[in-house]
């Protein structure tokens, strides 16, 4: 009788340690899914938006007046042994998605990509310059990524292409007690003004063909615990208190069977 008691006691503690599930990333392949949407299309420009321009052609002199120099880069040592300083045109987007360039003016760019920039300011450049060629950079894209990672916080890179893994390895990866099925991504949208919660899965293989796969700027990553995580921190979760209180009758039960077992 004490042995089969025993025995049912390791049985239900087996039972009772269930293995959390959804560890790897990408274990989940589904060949059969057609998804194709992952495409990388460049950044829209927004308020806030610091943006290096410098404007280039074949006559140096005739392109100065259309570079404001604001930030040191780089420093370049010279035959003659003298320094010369590089140093790059930074504009911020304003408010109302503008932003000032020398001769040029205002110019609006917020909701266009690098690209459609570069070449607006390309041919409004035309009037002045022969074959007039311009650089767009951003310089500050930042991403936020919160909840079960190692090192949350407001990240900024100068590397404008982040993927989702690329942010989370800038956080310091998930923890162990982070459930990876179900990371939300929070995004702003211009054309609603409002903030719209995409669910990500990052067991799934898919994911990196996933439209939402590169970040844009301020996209927020949230990774929210496991249930067994968020269980143990509600000590007021009545459904906690009810299992402790049947644990503690079940463990009394088997020590008062056990007694009279012997």
């Amino acid at each position: 009788m004490k042995k089969q008691i025993f025995i049912l006691l390791v049985f239900s503690l087996v039972l009772s340690c269930k293995p959390k599930e959804n560890m790897v990333y990408l274990s989940n392949h589904n060949f059969e899914k057609e998804v194709t949407e992952a495409r990388y299309t460049g950044l829209k420009i927004k308020e806030g938006d610091i943006l290096e321009i410098v404007v280039s052609a074949f006559d140096e002199n005739a392109v100065k007046p259309f570079n404001l120099s604001t930030v040191t880069t780089t420093n370049t040592s010279t035959s003659d042994g003298s320094v010369q300083t590089a140093q790059a045109s930074r504009y911020t987007v304003s408010s109302d998605g503008f932003v000032s360039v020398p001769v040029l003016g205002r110019v609006y760019c917020q909701g266009m990509t690098k690209l459609q920039l570069k070449e607006d300011l390309e041919q409004r450049l035309k009037v002045y310059l022969t074959d007039p060629m311009v650089d767009v950079r951003l310089t500050n894209l930042n991403i936020s990524v919160l909840g079960e990672v190692k090192n949350p916080g407001t990240k900024t890179s100068v590397n404008e292409r982040i993927n989702l893994f690329q942010a989370l390895a800038m956080a310091g990866d998930m923890t162990d007690a982070a459930n990876r099925t179900n990371v939300k991504l929070l995004r702003y949208s211009e054309n609603t003004k409002k903030d719209s919660v995409i669910n990500l899965d990052f067991s799934e293989a898919s994911i990196v063909d996933s439209p939402y796969y590169y970040l844009q700027q301020n996209d927020i990553l949230y990774v929210e615990p496991d249930k067994n995580k968020q269980i143990a921190a509600n000590t007021t979760n009545p459904n906690r208190a009810l299992f402790l209180q049947v644990l503690t009758v079940v463990i009394a039960l088997s020590a008062v069977l056990i007694r009279f077992a012997n």
